[in-house]
């Protein structure tokens, strides 16, 4: 099990929910190679309204016609073990943005009490 206290880097990966690898959705995707690869923990947040480099606005408004909703993908654990991922989101993320970030972990603690 992963501990984690102190600096750390975020990652934030801004994709489109309808982004796929290998007719899964690319979310899913980077969620489940972060965990094989014994990162601290990954979660995927669904945007309500958004635009990116190509400056078309996605929103979950009942009129507009755009599904492709945003979606970040965020991972936090040392700066190595991130940067160590990174070749995968190459491989992963054809359109999108990707952040690193530092930041500081304050508590990281399991189900049930236990440290992560």
């Amino acid at each position: 099990m992963t501990r984690l206290t102190g600096t750390a880097l975020r990652l934030t990966v801004f994709i489109g929910e309808n982004d796929v690898w290998h007719h899964k959705p690319l979310y899913s995707e980077i969620v489940h190679r972060a965990h094989a690869a014994g990162l601290a923990g990954a979660s995927v947040f669904r945007g309500v309204e958004g635009f990116g480099a190509s400056s078309r606005i996605h929103t979950s408004r009942l009129l507009s016609l755009s599904e492709d909703l945003p979606v970040a993908v965020v991972v936090v654990d040392t700066e190595e073990r991130i940067r160590a991922f990174l070749p995968q989101l190459d491989e992963l993320v054809q359109d999108g943005l990707v952040t690193l970030d530092a930041c500081e972990v304050v508590r990281y603690v399991g189900r049930g009490g236990e440290p992560g």
